[in-house]
């Protein structure tokens, strides 16, 4: 699979995001997880994403467990900090469904970004992967808590540990195109990763994200490109996820328009969504989900699909994308 560079980092165009290693909605076993990772290996996936947020640490351990056993310089690695993992004894005997995984609440995430949690986030995040750096540090939901705190405290600190060669890029990842734009301007970012706001569904990031990062050189990852699901079977359902919630009417007509364009050139909607943003030349790969061997193998396709050039040519013509 080709691969596109920066700051010296191959990425491929498709990425595995491992929040599902974390027993993201559902509880699956180790060797339920070695098998996705060998599928998306052998699919040609060589950037691996991950957080500590991801099941409390458990979607660190489990890919860092297999990263092991594949050489260091051919797979780039990215996790996050900005949350730091610390004990929980109120959780003993429940779960972490309230954020989504299917873990014991043993642990609880506490916000810091500060430089020294920044530190202290990439250090344990290192020991959970078994590994002695990471390629990319990105900054997690800064939305979430502070996006003044970010600025001020955390890129200065994530800037400073590439300039000390710790890590090879820097960047923040984020639901929130203001979050997102916020962090572009007013810092020294190599990437953003874009989670939902630049889709085919919808591209609220187009509009001043994107200008910024050409501005400025800075290289974009898209995630959650299919919407929390919403475009990832050629026929969608109005009862779908989106963003965790519901569908609001509006995009649905909207997704509705693009599934039938699709059709019309017969190509599968996931097809067209996997690779929508690979089209802006600042887009260097897209990083997609997956909780069965099954779905990697059928994205592998799906990106290496072919589109007629007119499929693009008909969504912008009917308004459904930027022209």
């Amino acid at each position: 699979m080709p691969t596109n560079a920066i700051t010296g980092l191959p990425f491929t165009p498709y990425a595995y995001g491992a929040a599902n290693l974390g027993n993201l909605f559902r509880e699956i076993s180790d060797d339920d997880a070695e098998e996705i990772l060998h599928t998306a290996w052998d699919a040609g996936v060589r950037y691996f994403d991950t957080a500590p947020h991801y099941g409390l640490g458990l979607s660190e351990r489990r890919l860092g467990a297999f990263l092991a056993t594949k050489p260091r310089d051919e797979f780039v690695i990215s996790t996050k900090v900005g949350r730091l993992l610390r004990p929980n004894p109120e959780g003993a005997g429940s779960l972490d469904t309230e954020n989504d995984f299917c873990v014991p609440a043993t642990l609880k995430r506490v916000w810091d970004f500060s430089a020294e949690g920044i530190q202290t986030s990439l250090t344990e995040s290192l020991e959970r992967l078994g590994l002695d750096r990471v390629d990319v540090l990105y900054l997690h939901d800064p939305e979430k808590h502070d996006v003044n705190a970010a600025i001020d405290e955390a890129l200065p600190a994530l800037v400073s540990l590439r300039e000390a060669g710790t890590v090879s890029a820097v960047g923040v990842g984020s639901m929130s195109t203001e979050a997102l734009l916020a962090c572009a301007t007013h810092s020294d970012v190599d990437l953003l990763m874009i989670a939902g706001r630049y889709t085919l569904a919808e591209q609220p990031a187009a509009a001043d994200v994107l200008p910024v990062c050409h501005d400025k050189g800075i290289g974009v990852v898209t995630a959650s490109i299919f919407n929390s699901g919403l475009l990832s079977t050629e026929n969608p359902s109005a009862g779908g996820r989106y963003d965790y919630g519901s569908v609001p009417p509006e995009l649905w007509e909207r997704v509705l328009a693009i599934t039938d364009v699709c059709r019309s050139f017969d190509v599968p909607l996931p097809a067209a969504a996997l690779q929508y943003t690979l089209r802006d030349s600042a887009v260097r790969s897209v990083v997609v989900g997956g909780s069965r061997p099954t779905h990697l193998r059928q994205n592998a396709e799906y990106m290496n699909s072919p589109i007629p050039e007119e499929l693009w040519t008909a969504l912008a013509d009917r308004g459904l994308i930027p022209a």
